[in-house]
């Protein structure tokens, strides 16, 4: 206590951001000031006066670092970043209900057309994003038609170019400037028609492709006219949401909220040259009951900083709160004016109100969303969060190791969420550093390699990004306190449970604070923990046969005359690596099954330099 207050004494009347720690020094909040000073010390006065989530938040603060800044600006900017980096358990967070893909035009010479799940800061200019997958793979073909564009990831900023085009070239889907065919200025005029496209401006592709589809029909090729028309279709699910619109052709986002007892729903209309293009909706927890303008200023902060495109005019239905600095900053990063306006009358308060209608919508889907989900939920589950004392495990990642007396031990990491498997979150790993079967150092490799990938990760919503809730390990004691000791020295607190066997191979139970839990075969707990540790082993038992198999279709013992396929699985079978072959006897060579004397001479010889004339 007296630490800080000497602290607090000691804040100096600047601008900067405040991280707060809890007692496994974590970050549990990062907040920016004007004045480091009055801004920190606030929360450690009465607690009387003070928010519910900044009491419960006081509650867990151990300590509390501060970063000094030049400016407002460079603190919103740090502050934005931090969040994004941490997701602090107090900070408002956004969470997107969906992925949706986005249409990206690369910045290099001759760009690319793509279609991307992720907006990245640099690349290009990203449009987006779209509700209908399908769609975009129609509409990115489309417009390869008509505007052609190369696909291939040449670097000609590097001078990277071929000897001869490829077929694209030949059926005219590409100029091809990878044999300098191509003219830059007319290739870049294609370019600008797509964009213009994409930014809204959809009347000029509209007239091409009918133009198409009806030359088509005219010279009876029905098929190519019945292409046409389904992309015709295509553009049409894209830009359904252009029904809202104004008659003044200017770039707006229009952002309205919806609140439920447990959530909010952020919801923002992208409006380009006077029509609304698309849309994008974002749940925010809300458990502590934030006023409307703190959560909107958050929602403009994270959200803004990482767009790819602000327009001058931003309006909402509630005005955040820091309204003038945050139109500072986003006019700083536009490079121009950026207003950000509550009206309160006029054709601009019922086109809010149609956006405020969609974020009731999508509020009242999500929930309903999460309630089935709650009711679909593996009473396993539960039961495993009730017996470890533990709440929430959204993510479980589970591992094993496989080998066969130690030669290429492969592990497996399996990911269940919210009780259900995630394969496309399955990872597999070669051991590099274990020699022998060493269950216990190969675990330890595994999971140092995953958690580091994870720390490093810049995408934290994905891949190995996502940290786990629970980690599960096919071992007794040995292979949990290593995992344990892993987990500490990466600074984590992550629970780690083993999963034992019996005699029969079948499982036992649970190593939980260094001792074992038996588990009754009658219960959906038991039903639960076997399926998570089968699909482990079944996942790294798969690698470890396609590894083996991989070995046996190809090694030195193919060049050998008279050894086939049977032989030398026989032979790996019996000596496990080719240098206990190579030092192997003639004598026992010959003993291996399916092998004979001719056989076993012809490989003996053949590894110490000899000659064998084989039938």
């Amino acid at each position: 206590m007296i630490e800080r207050e000497e602290q607090l004494r000691t804040l100096p009347d600047l601008p900067g951001v405040y991280l707060m720690y809890d007692e496994e020094d974590r970050i549990i909040y990062v907040g920016k000031a004007i004045s480091l000073k009055n801004r920190v010390r606030s929360y450690f006065g009465s607690p009387k006066r003070q928010h519910a989530k900044v009491a419960a938040m006081v509650r867990h603060i151990a300590r509390f670092e501060y970063i000094i800044v030049d400016n407002e600006i460079e603190a919103f900017v740090l502050e934005s970043n931090l969040i994004k980096e941490n997701k602090p358990r107090y900070n408002i967070l956004l969470r997107d209900d969906k992925q949706y893909p986005y249409i990206q035009i690369t910045d290099q010479q001759y760009p690319r057309l793509l279609k991307v799940r992720k907006v990245e800061k640099k690349g290009g200019e990203f449009f987006g994003p779209f509700p209908n997958a399908y769609a975009v793979n129609d509409l990115i073909e489309l417009l390869q038609q008509i505007y052609p564009l190369r696909t291939c990831n040449l670097q000609f900023e590097k001078g990277e170019r071929l000897k001869r085009p490829c077929l694209n070239y030949f059926i005219g889907r590409c100029p091809a400037p990878c044999v300098d065919k191509a003219d830059e200025a007319i290739y870049n005029q294609n370019v600008e028609k797509i964009r213009s496209f994409l930014r809204g401006r959809s009347g000029d592709l509209l007239k091409e492709v009918e133009e198409r589809m009806h030359s088509a029909a005219e010279a009876l090729q029905y098929e190519v006219a019945a292409r046409y028309r389904d992309y015709l279709q295509s553009i049409a699910t894209l830009l359904e949401k252009q029904t809202i619109s104004t008659t003044k052709q200017v770039d707006i986002d229009l952002i309205a909220m919806a609140r439920s007892d447990r959530h909010c729903c952020v919801q923002i209309f992208f409006m380009r040259g006077g029509k609304t293009v698309d849309r994008e909706h974002f749940i925010i927890d809300d458990d502590y009951k934030e006023e409307d303008g703190e959560i909107l200023r958050a929602f403009l902060l994270q959200f803004y900083m990482d767009s790819s495109y602000i327009p001058g005019e931003v309006l909402v239905d509630t005005l955040p709160r820091e309204s003038a600095s945050l139109e500072r900053l986003l006019t700083d990063r536009r490079g121009s004016g950026v207003r950000i306006r509550r009206p309160v009358r006029g054709n601009k308060t019922d086109l809010l109100e149609t956006v405020r209608t969609n974020a009731g919508d999508m509020l009242k889907n999500f929930e309903e969303k999460m309630k089935r989900r709650e009711r679909t939920r593996p009473l396993g589950l539960e039961q495993l969060e009730s017996l470890l004392g533990l709440q929430d495990l959204s993510r479980i990642e589970c591992y094993d190791i496989s080998n066969v007396s130690g030669a290429q031990s492969v592990g497996s990491m399996v990911v269940f969420l919210d009780g259900e498997k995630a394969t496309r979150e399955y990872r597999k790993f070669k051991i590099k550093t274990v020699e022998q079967a060493d269950d216990v150092g190969s675990h330890k490799e595994v999971l140092t390699r995953r958690l580091r990938r994870g720390l490093n990760e810049k995408n934290k919503d994905e891949g190995f990004g996502q940290l786990p809730d629970l980690i599960l390990v096919d071992g007794g004691k040995g292979q949990v306190n290593a995992a344990q000791q892993v987990v500490t020295e990466a600074g984590l607190s992550i629970p780690v449970c083993g999963l034992v066997k019996d005699a029969f191979h079948n499982t036992r139970g649970l190593i939980w604070n260094n001792a074992e839990i038996p588990l009754s075969v009658r219960t959906p707990l038991y039903r639960f923990v076997y399926a998570v540790q089968e699909e482990a082993h079944r996942f790294a038992y798969q690698y470890h046969r396609k590894l083996r198999g991989d070995t046996l279709r190809r090694t030195v013992l193919d060049d050998i005359p008279g050894i086939g396929m049977k032989r030398k699985r026989a032979l790996l079978t019996a000596f496990k690596t080719i240098p206990a072959i190579q030092e192997a006897t003639e004598e026992e060579l010959a003993a291996v099954p399916g092998m004979n004397r001719k056989a076993a001479a012809s490989v003996y010889e053949f590894f110490r330099g000899g000659t064998h004339e084989g039938s």
